[in-house]
């Protein structure tokens, strides 16, 4: 597996892929990779015929108070694991590579609708920030297939917005949440907690279960159920940042006649802020 660290490179190695009659598949990531990503990019090496990674912890998606400066960056670790799971090519560009004419003057991709309220609400920007980088390097690498992870369900609800409205000629695959034996969803922020804390995350997926059964069951009272699961994230510890149900496609607030659901919740930890969601076909 060969790491670029610049567009020209990048670019010329995928010349190189495509001139071969090769399926190019692009995974994109911050790093700090786990089994969640590792299992993108087995995804990927099934689907494609040259599959590449990027490493870009991209600063347009942070707002001033989050952990930027302390995201764990572990590149030697993930080059091993990148290599051991068959990935071809990895992009580590640097922030100038990137925005080489700085931030403050870079054009910026913003996707309406689904990127509001969730993530969008609590993190204003975010996902400007996301659809910028992803269109980027969607230009940089012009992938047939990118693959993402589900566990960021607004991300992959507005990648694929992204996709469809710009006419981008690249089909985006979701792969399920890849979780621990208790449930809790694998992230790079799950780091950041204590034993204690590591033992009550769960808790999060858990509530969100309760909640997709009751859905499942005919319950039809969303406000109580959300109400219902807030106080039970707060009774495990959790300071709630929202809980929702929401139509899966549209990512608007459900109404008892929709059928495809996502009950989606974000919660902090401590200082971490966790996500994570069920997505349910409504009988």
């Amino acid at each position: 597996m060969n790491t670029v660290k610049t567009v020209r490179e990048l670019r010329a190695v995928v010349a190189r892929a495509r001139s071969e009659g090769k399926r190019i598949a692009l995974v994109p990531t911050m790093g700090n990779l786990h089994s969640g990503h590792i299992a993108l990019i087995t995804k990927a090496v099934q689907r494609a015929d040259f599959v590449i990674a990027s490493i870009f912890v991209n600063p347009l998606q942070f707002g001033p108070n989050e952990d930027l400066a302390s995201y764990p960056r572990t590149l030697a670790a993930d080059q091993e694991q990148l290599l051991q799971a068959g990935c071809h090519l990895l992009f580590t560009p640097t922030v100038e590579e990137m925005y080489p004419h700085g931030m403050a003057d870079q054009t910026i991709v913003r996707v309406p609708v689904v990127s509001e309220g969730l993530c969008g609400g609590s993190r204003p920007g975010h996902f400007d920030g996301v659809s910028t980088v992803v269109s980027k390097l969607f230009n940089m690498v012009q992938p047939d297939i990118a693959i993402f992870g589900q566990k960021d369900f607004q991300q992959l609800a507005v990648v694929n917005a992204l996709v469809r409205d710009l006419n981008m000629p690249i089909q985006i695959i979701g792969e399920p949440t890849v979780r621990a034996a208790d449930g809790l969803a694998l992230s790079s922020r799950n780091g950041y907690l204590t034993d204690e804390q590591r033992a009550a995350a769960p808790a999060l997926y858990r509530v969100i279960k309760q909640i997709g059964t009751a859905l499942q069951n005919g319950q039809q009272n969303y406000q109580q159920l959300v109400s219902d699961g807030i106080k039970a994230l707060e009774a495990a510890g959790f300071r709630p940042d929202y809980l929702e149900i929401r139509n899966a496609v549209s990512l608007r607030p459900a109404t008892p006649d929709d059928h495809d659901l996502v009950v989606l919740g974000a919660a902090f930890m401590g200082k971490t802020r966790l996500i994570d969601n069920l997505h349910l076909v409504k009988e």
